[in-house]
């Protein structure tokens, strides 16, 4: 498990800011679940996604998506996964392929979370951000995603990994505004090429 703890460049879980905001938010709960639905719904509710909210900068590291308050699907779990690692609770990334626009292609990555709870094992957690139609909920042991597969060439790849994928990260890293991000989003055409 101790990769799914471990601090890098964009996961900085070690940063000043968010070592106070992990603490702030676990203050008086007890349990791992209890601190991972905090963490999760303070993600969810309180940065608001750059799409949603045509907000910029892109951001990508943890950090700055903390200052900036904003960040697409992707910086999001950078965020929540930074605020639990901060915890000692180990989390790692999950990415389905959606269709962008809900009709069928273009299709685009979506990321997301997989928290390792010990009365659950991992389970997926999606703080994206709530709006109309989309309802993400931290419920385990049941599991409620924002998105759900509609077309063939959708997937969800069942793998936690304990590091964003590079394709995720020269994304966010590459584009300045959130129109350019919308341009330019992520996508792996087949199963099997993380």
């Amino acid at each position: 498990m101790k990769d799914y703890l471990k601090v890098s460049e964009v996961i900085n879980w070690q940063h000043s800011e968010i070592m106070e905001r992990a603490k702030q938010i676990a203050f008086g709960l007890e349990t791992s679940v209890a601190i991972a639905k905090a963490c999760f719904e303070w993600v969810r509710d309180e940065i608001r996604h750059s799409y949603d909210y045509q907000m910029n900068p892109v951001t990508c590291r943890a950090s700055d998506v903390l200052e900036y308050k904003t960040g697409y699907c992707f910086a999001k779990s950078h965020l929540l996964a930074a605020l639990l690692r901060a915890n000692q609770i180990p989390v790692g990334f999950c990415y389905q392929r959606l269709s962008i626009d809900g009709k069928g292609a273009p299709f685009s990555l979506h990321g997301f979370n997989a928290i390792y709870l010990p009365e659950f094992g991992w389970y997926r957690a999606d703080a994206r951000g709530n709006k109309e139609g989309i309802n993400a909920q931290f419920t385990p042991p049941q599991e409620q995603l924002a998105f759900k597969i509609q077309f063939p060439e959708e997937a969800y790849f069942p793998e936690v990994l304990d590091e964003p994928l590079q394709i995720i990260i020269e994304a966010l890293q590459s584009q300045g505004t959130w129109d350019e991000m919308l341009h330019n989003l992520p996508d792996i055409a087949q199963r099997g090429q993380f």
